[in-house]
Parts: C-alpha cells; structure tokens; sequence
C-alpha cells in the first residue's frame, strides 16, 4: 500500500465540504452514533484502505465504517465509536492526519513498522483515552510533542526507529500509569530528565542509541518496579549512581558504549538477584569483576567487553547453569600466573554456554585439557592476544558446534592438532601470530564452511595442502610469514569468492599458476618475498577487483603482461626485486585508481611515462632500472637523448667509508636488547624519523636489504642529512638482525666505517613493533656506482688505478678491523 497522491487530500477535502449528501453514499444516518468518527476516518482514509480512490460506489450501506481495515469500535455505552486503529506492518507512506485527534474513543494507536515521515501530531494530546500509542520503525522527525502528557490513561509509548530529535520532554514524567517507555534509536539529545523517576509504574526504559549525555539521574532508582534499563550507544559519563544497584526487580541492565567509569560493586550479584543480562561492555569501568555475580544464579549473559576490568576472573561462574555468553575481551584481565585460566575448569558446568570471547587480556598459562568438556553448544571461542603459552589441546575438536575459533597472538607452541578438521561447522579460524610448527593438517579441507583462515606469523613448514580447495567459501587467507614451501596448489585458486590471499614471506617456488585468473572476486594479492619464478601470468589481468598487488621480492621474468590493462581498480602494485625487463607499460598511465607503484630493482628499459601514477615522485619507485630514462625530473632518471648530466668526481682526499648493512656476532655472547641509556645515542622517535623520510616516501628510498630498507632524511635532532635502515620485521629474523646490529654497532670505531648514530625502538602510528638504526649518511652516492657505473654515464673513468688501489686498501683496513681487531668478531 502506497501513499495516495495530494490529489486524493484534495478529493477528501472536497468531500466533506462539498454539498454531496454523504448519506447517499454511505447509508442513512441511523447506521452512524457519531459523524465526527466517520469525518475523521475519511481524513485518514488512506491509512485504511488499499485503493483510496476506488469508485465511490463500492461504499455502500453494507461497508461500515466499524468494518474498515484496522479499525475497531466498541465499548457497551458507544459501540460504533473507534477505539482501536492498528495498521502495523502495511507498508504505509506519508504523514499522519491531524484529524487523528478526532478519534476521542480511540484507546489504541498501532501504525509501528511503516513508512511514515512528518512530525507526530499534536492532536494526539486530545485523546485522553488514550492507553497504548505504537509509532516506532517510521520515520517521523521533529521533536516529541510535550502535551502527549494530557493523555493521561498512556500505559506504552513505543516511538523506537524514528529520526525524532532534540530533548526528551521533562513533562514525560507526569504520565504515572506509564508502564513501557521506548525513545530508542532516535537522535535524541540533552540528558535524561530526572522526571522520569516519577514514573512509579515503569517496567521498561529503554534510550538506547541516541545522543543522550550527561550522567544518569539518581532519581531513577525510584523505579521500583524496573525490570529493563536499557540506555546503551549515547555518550552518557560519570559514574552508575549507586542507588540504581538496589533496584532488585531489574533483569537486564545495559548500559553499554558509553563513557561510564568507576567500579562494579562487589555485592552487585546480591543486591540485583534477578539480574539476566548484564551488558556493560565500551567504557571504561575499572577494577575486578565481582565475584558475587554468581549468586545472581538466573544469569544468561554477561558482557563486560572493552574496559579495564583487571585481576582474575571468578572462579566461580561454573555455578551459573543458564549462561549462554561470557564476553569479557578487550580489558586487563590476568595475574600474569599460570592459574589464570582455571577458571575454565568451572565453565565445563554451562551446558548452556555458546559464546566465551577472553581475547585481548593479559591472560597466562597453558590451556587445560578440560577444554575439551566446555558445552557442545559452544560456537565462538576467542582467546587472541594473550599470553597463552603451551599446546592446541588435542581434545578441542570434541566443541563439535563451533563456528569461530580464533587463538591467534599467542605464544602456542607444537603442531595444529589433526582433530580440528572434525569442527565441520567452523567458518572463522584464526591461529596466526603464535608459534606452531609443523605442517598445514590436511584435514582443514574437511570444514566445508571454512572461509576465513589466518595461520600468518607461525613456524609451518612443508606444503600448502592441496585439500583446503574444498573450503569452496573461502574469502579470506592468510599464510604470511611461515616457512611454508613447494609449489602453489592450483586448488588454492579455485575459490569462487575469495577476497584476499597472503602468501608472502615463505619459500615457496615454482610459477604463480595460471588458475589464479579463476578468482574474480580477489581484491588483494600477496606473494611478496618468496622464491617463484617464471612470467607474471597474463590471467591476473581476469581479476577484475584487484586492488592491491604485491610480486616483489621474487624471481618473476619477462614483462608486465599488456592484460594489466583489465585492471581498472588496482590501487597499489609492487612488482620490485624480480628479473623482470621489457618497456614499462604506459597504460599504467590511465588507470585512475593507481596510488602506488613500485617497480625498482628490475631490469625495464626505455622511457619513463610521465602521466597518472608517474606524475607524483611519492607515489612511484623505479630505482635500479639502469636502462631507464625520462618521466619527470623528481625521479632523477637521464634524459632519453643519451646524454648525461655532469657527475662531481670524487676526490682523492675522499677516504672510502664501508657501510655495513648486516653482520653475525661470532662469540657465543647473547646480545643485549638495545643500547643503554648511559651510551652517547641522542634519542630519535617514530614521528621523528616518519617527518624526516616524508612519511618513508619512495621518493627518498636509497636502497632494501634482507631484512628492510634504507632511507634519508634530514634529521633535526641530528642536524644532518642520515641515512635510516628501517627493519622489516615481518620478515623472519629481522627482529635478530636489529639485536645483533645494536650490539655490534654500539662498540665500533673506524675511519673507514659509517658511523651509527643511534637507533629507534617504538611503534608506529598503526600500534606496531617499529625498529630503525640511523646511520651518518654519504652524500657522493654508492661506491658501486663509482668503480662500476650506472649504465648511464662513465663515472668509473674519472677513477686512476691508484684512486682504485686505494679504495681496496681502505675496505681491506675496515675488513681487517672488523674481522680481528674490534672488541667482538664480526663477518659481514
């Protein structure tokens, strides 16, 4: 049913006011006990009838108005007057008639779940009868009318999903037989009138999802009847008044994702002993969780996510036979002891319980093997991001009802237990960031339903199993940073909806196989920093959604396939240390979305475009192409004519400075963490060295090592131009190259040996580990390029024979001091 059209307002307007003798059309006036109903009616008519301008001659005597869709009349004094208009559900567009204030019989108003917009009207206020008014899940605007209040008989207000604003009216607090309030998901704002604990009926108060500030009045522990106190999502602060505790009848409290503080009470589980749900979680309570909620025995869900709960969880939640959720990430919890997981042991007793979520906590121990007792209905089991050490116990794999498994940034140790492949209904499992050995379990393949798993940052080696291309909803996979290797399955790309594939930081060999223009739906595409080889499969140019690309750090040969050119949406593409040759291709031009494009340490010839992606020298990398020339002047490339620029020589008095990009310690001396506080290193910061490289830009790029990349900048706490080697520590060992670089640098002196000057130790922007030595940075350029060339110009002339024997000399001294001389041997 639709709106009628202004038209029909018109038609109905004119009906009434016209000379039509409306007994010829609706029966005599014998059949009506009051024409004030009827009238009323005609003006809400397209509320109540399909076609509101069906002909005139279907009402006849036989349709009474009493018999109209969603109408009802009654009462034993008035039988033929309207009590009753309910039209949930309908589908109905437009505003509400004021003429609805007409209907003074009418005790019930239901037009909820429809398409109504406009303000409520006013004239509601003059249906003093009025007992039940339903508008909610419409889209009425404006504010509440205040002199709803006259309806004094109100027992429900039900006004949720409308775009109602301002404030909530204090005059509310007048309506005392008022016993359901609901003002939810609206875009209320001011603070809760404390005239609503005049409300001593009320059994539900619900203001969740507004813009509600302010605290929460004391007045309303005068609720005594309270059952449901719900005023989650709004920007309520300060603390819960500690007389709302003592309200015994409530049964659930939510006051989550708001900016609430302080402590639980410790007797909270005695003083609201009918207490269900609990759900307090996205604030920024404080303290322990009180052990006393275990006397609230009828508890079904408690939430205390996203806060700052700390100390142990109660060992005795196992007594709450009904609990059904236990979500308690996302706080402090833990002692940092090997008990801290006991109280498992007491949930094996919630044959009831389907959601336990422990995940970022700071709690320790090895999973106990009771786990496996945890109920049958068990569906999500979160544990990431603890410091859980130890093994996957074996027996998991009897928590046949799970769909989400998620143990990942842990310290887990040993193989993944053969018997996962037996949780035939998991879709989500995440294991990534701990450190598991051994091979992939073939018996993933058996999850049919599997389409996120994330195995990233572990130890595994061997094959990738071809098995898992059974997982035929897979969206989402990542194996990063393993030891993974052999060839790629081709069933890993038979995925029809899969949206990401991490594979990079492995050794996996062989070709990227052509199947992998079978996924249409794959936005991202990692195989960064492995060991394949071949050409750069033409069928990645069927990948229409690819955003993000990364080949690098491979063997790839041969061009960029001219199939790129599908690509329209590629945001990012990094195709940089591989043999790959040929001209680069200008369609890269003309793709609009492109924002970065690494093709460095290749071996492309000819011109450089100069358009679209190449215009911006920040968003562009191409260093160590030498038969590269052209694109614009930032990049530094030789002009295309074949003649080069001047080159400064290097001059005799120049002693040869030997950079040391990585080293082995050879004494069994196990490296401290990082330089003192008492060794003469100035302090340098993340934001220091972000604001130095221009945000690591390409543009300022000198070169990438095994385990991360080189980059100048001028450094003001140094007040010079360094050179920072920033560590990569996805990459594996990295975390081991900075510590021995630390502790071999720190104690070095040579002439010919580049001078650290200190190293960083932080974390990003992002919250990751961020690690970086800084270097005295030299200006000349490579020594490479000066006894060798670029391909470009013939610098290595401008060096004598004894210029050359002297250089030797200089690295042999470095060398030697290095290798016999410095306080601990080092081999570079």
């Amino acid at each position: 049913m639709e709106f009628p059209p202004m038209s029909l307002w018109a038609f109905w307007s004119f009906l009434l006011l016209s000379s039509i003798h409306l007994p010829c059309f609706f029966g005599s006036p014998s059949h009506f006990s009051n024409e004030t109903d009827l009238l009323a009616l005609l003006h809400l008519k397209h509320l109540i009838t399909d076609d509101p301008l069906r002909s005139l001659s279907s009402w006849n005597h036989t349709l009474h108005f009493c018999n109209w869709q969603g109408v009802t009349c009654g009462g034993h004094r008035h039988p033929q007057r309207v009590t009753a208009l309910n039209l949930t559900g309908h589908n109905l567009v437009g505003p509400i008639s004021p003429f609805i204030g007409n209907l003074t019989f009418l005790r019930i108003i239901d037009l909820s779940a429809n398409y109504f917009h406009d303000t409520v009207p006013e004239e509601i206020g003059r249906l003093f009868r009025l007992r039940y008014l339903s508008l909610g899940n419409n889209t009425f605007s404006g504010e509440i009318p205040a002199n709803l209040t006259h309806c004094s008989d109100l027992q429900f207000l039900y006004l949720y999903g409308n775009q109602l604003a301002g404030r909530i009216p204090t005059e509310l607090g007048s309506l005392t037989k008022l016993t359901r309030l609901d003002l939810g998901r609206n875009n209320l704002t001011g603070s809760i009138p404390p005239s609503l604990g005049n409300l001593s009926s009320l059994t539900y108060l619900y203001l969740s999802i507004n813009s509600l500030e302010g605290r929460i009045p004391g007045e309303l522990s005068r609720l005594v009847s309270l059952e449901l106190l719900a005023i989650f999502s709004n920007t309520l602060s300060g603390r819960i008044p500690p007389s709302l505790y003592n309200l015994s009848s409530i049964k659930i409290l939510d006051v989550g994702s708001n900016r609430l503080h302080g402590n639980l009470p410790p007797n909270l589980g005695l003083t609201l002993p009918n207490l269900r749900m609990l759900l307090v979680g996205s604030n920024q309570f404080t303290g322990p969780i009180p052990v006393s909620l275990s006397n609230a025995s009828g508890l079904v869900i408690i939430s205390l996510c996203i806060n700052s709960f700390s100390g142990s969880v109660p060992l005795n939640f196992g007594s709450l036979k009904g609990l059904s959720q236990l979500r308690l990430w996302g706080n402090e919890l833990g002692i940092g002891k090997a008990s801290d997981l006991s109280f498992l042991i007491s949930l094996t007793n919630c044959s009831s319980l389907r959601v336990l979520q422990l995940g970022i906590n700071n709690l320790s121990g090895a999973l106990p093997d009771v786990m496996a007792n945890l109920s049958t209905q068990l569906t999500w089991l979160t544990l990431e991001s603890n410091r859980i050490f130890g093994s996957i116990p074996s027996g998991i794999q009897n928590l046949i009802g799970l769909t989400v498994l998620v143990m990942r940034n842990n310290f887990l140790t040993g193989t993944i237990p053969m018997g996962v492949g037996k949780l035939n209904k998991v879709e989500v499992l995440l294991l990534g960031g701990n450190e598991l050995s051994g091979h992939i379990p073939f018996s993933l393949g058996n999850i049919s339903r599997l389409y996120q798993l994330t195995l990233d940052r572990n130890k595994l080696t061997g094959r990738v199993p071809s098995g898992l291309g059974n997982c035929t909803y897979m969206q989402f996979i990542d194996l990063n940073n393993n030891n993974l290797s052999g060839s790629l399955p081709k069933q890993l790309f038979s995925f029809p909806s899969l949206i990401e594939l991490h594979l990079k930081n492995n050794s996996f060999t062989g070709n990227l196989p052509l199947e992998v223009g079978y996924l249409k739906t794959l936005s991202v595409l990692y195989v960064s920093n492995n060991d394949l080889s071949g050409e750069i499969p033409v069928s990645l140019g069927n990948c229409l959604s690819l955003e993000y690309l990364r080949l690098d750090g491979n063997f790839f040969q041969g061009p960029i396939p001219s199939t790129f050119t599908t690509l329209r949406g590629l945001q990012s593409l990094d195709l940089s240390r591989n043999n790959l040759s040929g001209k680069i291709p200008r369609y890269l031009e003309n793709i609009s979305a492109l924002q970065y494009l690494n093709l460095s340490f290749n071996n492309f010839e000819g011109e450089l475009p100069k358009q679209g992606v190449f215009r911006n020298a920040s968003e562009v990398s191409v260093l160590r192409n030498s038969k590269l020339c052209g694109g614009i002047p930032q990049l530094q490339l030789p002009p295309c004519s074949g003649q080069s620029s001047k080159k400064q020589g290097m001059s005799r008095a120049s002693k040869v400075k030997f950079s040391i990009i990585g080293v082995v310690l050879k004494s069994r001396k196990k490296p401290s963490a990082l330089p003192s506080a008492e060794d003469p290193f100035v302090n340098v910061s993340y934001a220091e060295l972000f604001k130095a490289t221009d945000g690591f830009s390409s543009a300022n790029l000198v070169g990438t090592g095994s385990f991360g990349a080189v980059y100048k900048g001028f450094l003001d706490c140094v007040g010079s131009m360094v050179a920072m080697k920033v560590f990569n520590l996805q990459r594996q060992g990295a975390l081991r190259s900075f510590m021995a670089e630390c502790e071999a640098l720190r104690n070095i002196m040579h002439r010919n040996l580049v001078k650290i000057l200190t190293c960083c130790s932080s974390i990003d922007f992002k919250g990751n580990d961020f690690k970086a030595l800084v270097y005295e940075y030299m200006e000349n350029g490579s020594l490479e390029k000066w006894l060798h060339g670029d391909g470009h110009d013939q610098l290595k002339r401008n060096l004598k024979f004894t210029q050359r024997l002297n250089i030797a000399i200089d690295v042999a001294s470095a060398l030697d001091y290095l290798h016999n001389h410095c306080q601990t041997s080092l081999v570079h």
